[in-house]
């Protein structure tokens, strides 16, 4: 089946509620934090309210997109496991360059161009507030994670997951979860089936599930495992069907913790 009819049948499913209500609360976090930032007169308090503004949205939400697009990527693959202070610091150091870019471009817009020996410091300032956002978006995810009121339940985090798939594969047993593009394979005892969704998206949903990820491009649940073998030193999970599923080194200890291997 092509892609295409797959991103018809989330629309039309459940899953495009949800992909709205998160465009929507990004809309709305955007516009609220432009408004603040106007008002206050954080930057640029000579030029006509109306420009600050757009100014804000603009920046605001190249922000968000580098978050939502960029961010996951580089934390899936160097990241993981390490302490918050860290994640933080090279999440809001990786936001703050197309904020700026979008900045410099928006000002030289209306003829006023950042002297080149400014955007070191400007730079800084912008990583200061990408800072503040970044931590403000960690506590207030935090608080809202299903751990913050005890430990999730295990059956609860997978069936949700499952929720997204056809009918046919409600009361499957989920194996693993794979990253294809915009796209997630997800297998099970019932067969294949792929989605509209972020592997980050999907790992957290499934925090609490009876697995782990083991590979940027990967989530394996304990239960889908046969077998584990060792290709060239390399560590390699063998699904239940017969797929190799690869294990990187920064995932190694997570997956062993977790009994896959």
């Amino acid at each position: 089946m092509r892609p295409e009819r797959f991103a018809k049948r989330e629309m039309q499913g459940a899953d495009m509620p949800d992909y709205l209500k998160n465009r929507l609360r990004d809309a709305a976090v955007i516009l609220g934090i432009s408004a603040l930032l106007t008002f206050f007169g954080v930057y640029d308090q000579d030029s006509p309210v109306w420009v600050r503004f757009l100014m804000w949205v603009i920046t605001c939400t190249v922000g968000v997109a580098t978050s939502e697009f960029v961010v996951p990527a580089i934390f899936d693959r160097e990241l993981v496991g390490k302490l918050v202070p860290v994640q933080v610091a090279v999440m809001a150091a990786l936001i703050s360059v197309p904020v700026l870019a979008s900045l410099y471009l928006y000002m030289g817009a209306f003829g006023i161009w950042m002297p080149v020996h400014l955007l070191p410091m400007q730079y800084l300032y912008v990583f200061a507030m990408s800072v503040v956002l970044t931590v403000a978006g960690y506590l207030v995810a935090k608080a809202r994670t299903p751990a913050a009121a005890g430990q999730p339940d295990p059956v609860d985090a997978r069936q949700r997951f499952l929720d997204r798939l056809p009918v046919k594969f409600r009361r499957a047993e989920l194996w693993a979860v794979s990253s294809e593009d915009h796209y997630l394979r997800v297998y099970t005892n019932l067969g294949e089936e792929l989605i509209l969704m972020r592997l980050a998206d999907a790992v957290r949903e499934l925090d609490g599930a009876a697995g782990v990820q083991v590979h940027r491009s990967w989530w394996v649940a304990k239960d889908g495992v046969r077998e584990t073998r060792r290709d060239n030193g390399k560590l390699v999970l063998v699904l239940k069907n017969g797929t190799d599923v690869p294990v990187s080194r920064t995932y190694q200890a997570a997956a062993k913790d977790a009994g896959l291997a």
